[in-house]
């Protein structure tokens, strides 16, 4: 079996598309969102694709592409569509596959599903995305209580923003979690200075060999 990689985040609009593309671009891989809620602008996908230089070979299909911004249960009910989260599986690729969740793992699928409850199902190890700013320890604790609670396993925290050492310290600590590094804001966002920056701030090896 390929590798494959789930990346979730604590909240949505953090980074974690960003942080796909780039991963996705290290690994020589392919990308797949599950469920894509929104298509006006830019998708997802389309940002993975361009800011990872990808053949669209490597961008797989989503299994739901909904058109109202929200969240997924919302949106599907707007759109007149039905999720269905047991159809919900990874596909069959000869290349390790980074899939993205939407928003953070307690965003709902339907009314009695939530994105995590799927990675449960699933058992392919976790990168948690988290922001750097004021609010962050909350939010990323309760996220890996979150993974913990369904035996989920976690590769370890993947920070977004500016560097604030003792918030990634003591994540790190009270979470007992692996710190991968922290990928800063760019401007301008390039692809270049994505590979860049990646290459810099992760122990890619790391990351590669936690894999499933």
């Amino acid at each position: 079996m390929t590798s494959r990689v789930v990346i979730t985040g604590t909240d949505t609009g953090i980074g974690k598309t960003v942080f796909a593309a780039a991963l996705t671009d290290a690994l020589a891989g392919c990308y797949w969102k599950p469920v894509q809620a929104g298509l006006d602008g830019e998708t997802d996908s389309e940002t993975v694709r361009r800011l990872g230089r990808m053949e669209a070979r490597r961008i797989l299909t989503e299994a739901y592409r909904l058109a109202t911004p929200a969240s997924p249960h919302l949106s599907a009910r707007l759109d007149g569509a039905t999720i269905q989260p047991d159809s919900l599986s990874p596909p069959s690729v000869d290349a390790p596959l980074v899939i993205e969740g939407a928003g953070g793992l307690l965003v709902p699928l339907t009314e009695r599903t939530v994105f995590a409850d799927v990675f449960q199902r699933w058992q392919i190890p976790v990168v948690l995305c988290a922001r750097t700013e004021l609010g962050t320890i909350n939010h990323t604790l309760l996220s890996l209580e979150a993974l913990r609670v369904r035996s989920i396993p976690i590769v370890g925290v993947a920070f977004i923003g500016e560097a604030r050492a003792d918030t990634e310290n003591i994540i790190g600590e009270l979470g007992h979690v692996p710190v991968l590094g922290r990928l800063p804001r760019l401007d301008p966002l390039t692809p270049d200075a994505l590979r860049r920056a990646f290459r810099e701030h992760f122990e890619f090896d790391r990351i590669r060999e936690a894999l499933a």
